[in-house]
């Protein structure tokens, strides 16, 4: 039995037994004492009555200090320290009752298994962060497909298992549902993988009315003049806004877009222990694992409706879904030499004489350079053939023309006897001669 005299009193009890003691003494009556402790008349007297006959200790709730009957046993409470030592221990408290459920037929409250774990040292309570600078509250879109907000992240996702110590995941989060709507690992995040995760996003959503990403070189021109001319893109820029009718939007801070980097301090904790669950240390593996398992398990738990109904993903259409591989490649703009050769990275292609289309010397054409490094020349929505030259073209060598040769050989030929102009010299001689006779 607990000693009521070592329990404190709350507050409330406090000023509850500062209005009894008024009531006792006829301060007060009962009416405007139950309004005061915002009770029940009858609830009052009872009060009043546990007052008279305990004084203060009696206003404290009984089953203060003593153990509930719902507490969990010994033998239990060890399995459950046993398990999350073992399988769990940099388990969050949330994460692990969820294990615990799922994988033990454990079934309890996340704040009773905090509790067991902060008293047998597996967790600690972090203090809350102070907000040094006040951001204003964004509210989320309004429909599903509206904004995604799109990022990379590189992390240890393998916990260096099969000798692969770091990875990006790329992620796109609905900004209105807080759904993953498309996730995949890749080695990086350049140019070719965001391509590839794109390609896969419209095959599968269709196309969202925006996109929400930072200001990382893949998507955005950092270099001083290209900030001030807007028809300056990348080439992710340019597939999606130009190609595909997509907003890019780029926020100016971390914090712009909160959502998805949430999402990734997530996955870094959940991500990676359920990868590790399921001893899986392999790319395609990992991303057949996301597709089917983790992104819909996810979403089922912490995805929340929209305001309103609908989806405002538009479908692909056809000349887009298979102009996909076309869009979503590197673009170069290069000129038709006077010998028909185009220059690109060092080497060169000679354009053959059959073409689909008509070309013209100068004409300027796209070069598209797929990720396995295939090279396409696209003129007025055609594709060209061509040849690839072992060597650079030689230079075709002019003819000197006469009147360009020297002073010094303008007469080097002489004319020859019977030349009219001889013939004319030839007789005025003779005739002089004649005359001088």
């Amino acid at each position: 039995m607990v000693d009521l005299k070592l329990l404190l009193m709350s507050k409330r009890e406090i000023e509850r037994y500062s209005v009894i003691k008024q009531l006792r003494i006829g301060k007060i009556n009962g009416t405007v004492a139950a309004k005061m402790m915002m009770l029940s008349i009858r609830q009052t007297k009872r009060l009043k009555k546990r007052e008279a006959k305990h004084g203060a200790k009696g206003l404290i709730h009984g089953s203060r200090g003593k153990t509930s009957h719902n507490k969990i046993g010994k033998k239990e409470r060890k399995k459950i320290i046993s398990i999350i030592k073992k399988t769990y221990p940099d388990f969050t408290p949330t994460f692990a009752a969820e294990k615990l459920s799922e994988n033990h037929g454990i079934k309890h409250n996340r704040k009773t298994i905090e509790a067991i774990m902060i008293e047998d040292g597996f967790w600690k309570k972090k203090p809350a962060k102070k907000k040094d600078v006040h951001r204003a509250w964004r509210e989320r879109k309004a429909t599903y497909g509206e904004m995604e907000q799109f990022d990379g992240s590189y992390h240890d996702w393998f916990e260096r298992r099969g000798g692969i110590s770091e990875l990006c995941l790329l992620a796109s989060i609905d900004d209105a549902e807080g759904k993953i709507t498309h996730a995949r690992f890749d080695h990086s995040e350049g140019v070719y993988p965001v391509f590839g995760f794109w390609q896969e996003y419209l095959l599968r959503q269709g196309k969202p009315l925006s996109v929400y990403l930072d200001k990382f070189s893949t998507y955005h021109m950092n270099m001083g003049l290209a900030k001030d001319n807007s028809d300056t893109k990348t080439q992710f820029g340019r597939a999606m806004e130009n190609d595909l009718k997509i907003t890019v939007i780029t926020a100016h801070s971390p914090e712009a877009k909160g959502r998805i980097e949430r999402l990734f301090q997530t996955l870094q904790d959940r991500l990676v222990k359920e990868l590790r669950l399921h001893k899986i240390s392999d790319i395609d593996k990992a991303n057949e694992f996301l597709l089917k398992v983790f992104i819909p398990d996810f979403n089922k738990r912490f995805a929340v409706s929209a305001r309103s109904k609908g989806d405002s993903h538009r479908p692909l259409s056809k000349l887009e879904e298979n102009s996909l591989s076309a869009i979503f490649c590197r673009h170069e703009k290069r000129i038709v030499g006077n010998d028909f050769t185009i220059a690109y990275k060092n080497n060169w292609f000679q354009l053959t004489k059959n073409q689909p289309v008509t070309v013209m010397k100068k004409n300027s054409v796209i070069i598209e350079e797929q990720a396995d490094e295939t090279i396409k020349i696209r003129l007025r929505g055609k594709y060209l053939n061509y040849i690839v030259l072992p060597d650079r073209p030689k230079k075709a060598l002019t003819k000197k023309q006469p009147w360009v040769l020297a002073a010094s050989n303008r007469f080097s030929n002489k004319p020859s006897v019977d030349h009219p102009w001889r013939l004319k010299i030839t007789s005025e001689i003779l005739r002089t001669k004649l005359l001088k006779a």
